[in-house]
């Protein structure tokens, strides 16, 4: 069981708004409670179509140990995927999403708040881009040497590194979300993963915020000026950008 979505839908968390968009594959029960809920199994076929038979596969499901689903509902996983492997897949398939949305760029300082599974994937991925330096920042320092092995640095919150070209925040608390925008440098962009359910999420905007800024659509000229700012051209602004 997951401990962001699903502790939350476990807590009884999930707005009576998001109630619709929040049911999962083959969801059992409403929201709040009782309810049948999970997104992420992989296991073993043992009734189908013979090219499926005995095929281990990933399948959106709520936690069970048997289940019957329709042929088309899963996928067979690779030759050579381990099954604790390929459970990831969900969280792989969000940390991609979430890198496609924050635009990362050669060279940029990359800081992403919450070592757990999510966040832990997309400082996988972004220590993969060329030049990056990414740092994952958590408050359990056991978490530094899987970061370590997955190619990304680590520090705890009072010492991680200032002046993030890109912020991704996957912690989960609100606390999380005031240390990304502490960590955010000038035109920054702080992109936020983590869902609240029903908690209500203060944001420290005010301090040095709105003097650093954080990027809206402008490039980062903090530290990557264009030719016509090199030239002598200059502008200046701020914007709040969360793609959620």
């Amino acid at each position: 069981m997951s401990r962001g979505t699903e502790t939350l839908v476990f807590r009884g968390e999930v707005p009576a708004s998001e109630a619709r968009r929040m049911r999962a594959p083959f969801q059992v029960g409403e929201f709040p409670a009782p309810v049948k809920y999970g997104y992420v199994s992989v296991g073993v076929v043992e009734a189908g179509p013979a090219h499926l038979r005995g095929r281990a596969v990933f399948c959106l499901h709520p936690h069970q140990t048997l289940y019957q689903v329709p042929a088309s509902a899963v996928a067979p996983l690779p030759e050579g995927v381990p099954p604790a492997r390929a459970v990831l897949a969900a969280n792989l398939e969000t940390a991609i999403n979430a890198l496609w949305d924050a635009a990362p760029r050669v060279g940029d300082r990359i800081s992403v708040v919450g070592g757990g599974t999510l966040g832990l994937l997309v400082a996988w991925l972004a220590a993969r881009l060329p030049g990056c330096e990414v740092q994952v920042v958590d408050t359990a320092p056991a978490r530094a040497e899987v970061a370590r092995a997955l190619g990304a640095g680590f520090a705890l919150p009072g010492a991680a590194r200032p002046e993030a070209d890109l912020v991704i925040h996957a912690s989960g608390q609100p606390d999380g979300l005031a240390t990304a925008l502490g960590l955010a440098g000038f035109e920054a962009t702080v992109l936020e993963l983590s869902w609240y359910g029903t908690r209500a999420v203060p944001l420290p905007l005010g301090q040095g915020f709105t003097r650093s800024g954080s990027r809206c659509a402008a490039p980062r000229w903090g530290r990557w000026p264009p030719r016509s700012a090199r030239a002598g051209t200059t502008r200046a602004g701020w914007g709040w950008r969360c793609p959620c």
